[in-house]
């Protein structure tokens, strides 16, 4: 799982792979260049290449060479990217306050700074700044699921951030977790939907550090006006090219091995919808709050609920097992990219949040695919901050 805890973005394999193979074609080079001639003055009987001046690499330490050098770059390279996120006043890296999800605390001379931050977001942005965009959380999924072996050729998926006005750092913790967390090879791109923000550091500063930090990885889509949750979304999936699309505010970090369980129950049937299982961030001190397994229900209000899983799913024994549930948390959801279009996607009309908590359970049960309502599944776990509470990971079928 050495891709876990990454540190080597995309800049950084370009550089290394570019410097690499210069150095390789240049050692190849030079030893053809420094093998002697029979004739020549310094042949040796063996025909083997005579002592030189330090400067050839023999086969047994030309890897050894290559390997410090390579090693060197990526520090270097390393340092520079992280300078990227110390000119917007934020920190990187794997320790630090709230390291392991533990409380992060202020000092005393902090807290009168913190006020103004905290009433302009509604959470302790000040104390975000503070913590690392790349720190580790713990992986409280069941023991199986960490056990659990998925395939390699999995569908690749586009995750789509929605956000307005909200706090630099935690968008930026949200981009981090979700590279660090992903596996390269399943991640097509991460789509950033501005529903009209008017903070300007989510302009020019916003772009210029993705570009930069994750070259062609990241895009951003900006609304001429406030469109909505509902409608950002859709405007997300309108520009996403991966197989899978991948929903979430923009608030959120992922549990190393969350998008697997994901992929590989869409790629057993591409008619399910998958909402990862959600932990809670507290807002004061991001401090990563479990939740218990549950599912996904409604009440007579039309208000999503959490409930407890179905007597079927308690009676197998298995808590890794999707739990089968009839609504879904619409902040943290996953589907076939095509099959949400067929779906109809999220109804337009919809100004804001709450009702697609119910519509998409509905449009799923009426389908000709239909096969259940909805399942949790606890292997693929994400965390969000206090705006959305619950654990699991549910599907549409």
């Amino acid at each position: 799982m050495a891709y876990v805890f990454r540190r080597w973005r995309v800049l950084l394999v370009l550089n290394v792979l570019t410097v690499a193979g210069f150095i390789t074609f240049w050692a190849k080079c030079n030893t053809r260049s420094s093998v002697p001639t029979a004739a020549g003055p310094e042949a040796a009987a063996d025909g083997r290449r005579a002592p030189g001046n330090g400067t050839s690499l023999g086969p047994g330490i030309s890897h050894e060479v290559l390997l410090k050098r390579l090693s060197s770059l990526e520090d270097v390279v390393y340092r520079q990217l992280n300078g990227l996120s110390k000119s917007l006043g934020l920190i990187e890296g794997f320790g630090g306050r709230g390291k392991g999800g533990l409380p992060a605390t202020l000092a005393p001379a902090e807290e009168s700074d913190a006020k103004y931050l905290w009433e302009k977001y509604g959470y302790n942005a000040y104390l975000s700044e503070r913590i690392s965009l790349d720190r580790n959380i713990p992986d409280f999924r069941p023991a199986k699921c960490r056990k659990a072996n998925f395939p390699r050729d999995l569908p690749q998926i586009s995750l789509i951030f929605i956000f307005i006005n909200e706090a630099l750092s935690v968008i930026l913790r949200s981009v981090h977790s979700a590279v660090n967390h992903t596996p390269a090879h399943l991640l097509k791109e991460i789509i950033l939907v501005d529903d009209n923000s008017d903070d300007e550091q989510l302009k020019a500063p916003l772009e210029e550090y993705v570009n930069k930090r994750y070259p062609g990885l990241v895009k951003i889509v900006r609304n001429q006006k406030r469109e909505g949750l509902i409608r950002a979304r859709l405007e997300g999936w309108k520009v996403a090219t991966g197989e899978v699309t991948g929903f979430f505010d923009a608030h959120v970090e992922f549990t190393p091995s969350w998008a697997e369980p994901v992929l590989a129950r869409i790629k057993e049937d591409h008619t399910r919808i998958i909402l990862p299982s959600i932990d809670n961030i507290k807002h004061d001190t991001f401090e990563l709050e479990r939740y218990e397994n549950s599912g996904h229900g409604y009440n007579w209000e039309l208000w999503c609920m959490y409930i407890n899983p179905p007597k079927q799913w308690w009676d197998e024994g298995d808590i890794s097992a999707p739990i089968r549930t009839p609504a879904m948390i619409g902040c943290s959801f996953v589907a076939n990219r095509n099959y949400f279009g067929e779906l109809g996607l999220l109804d337009s009309g919809m100004d804001v949040y709450g009702g697609e908590n119910i519509e998409l359970g509905i449009r799923v049960s009426v389908s000709p695919s239909f096969l259940l309502l909805q399942l949790s599944v606890p292997c693929g776990l994400e965390w969000s901050s206090g705006l959305s509470r619950g654990p699991l990971m549910n599907e549409v079928h």
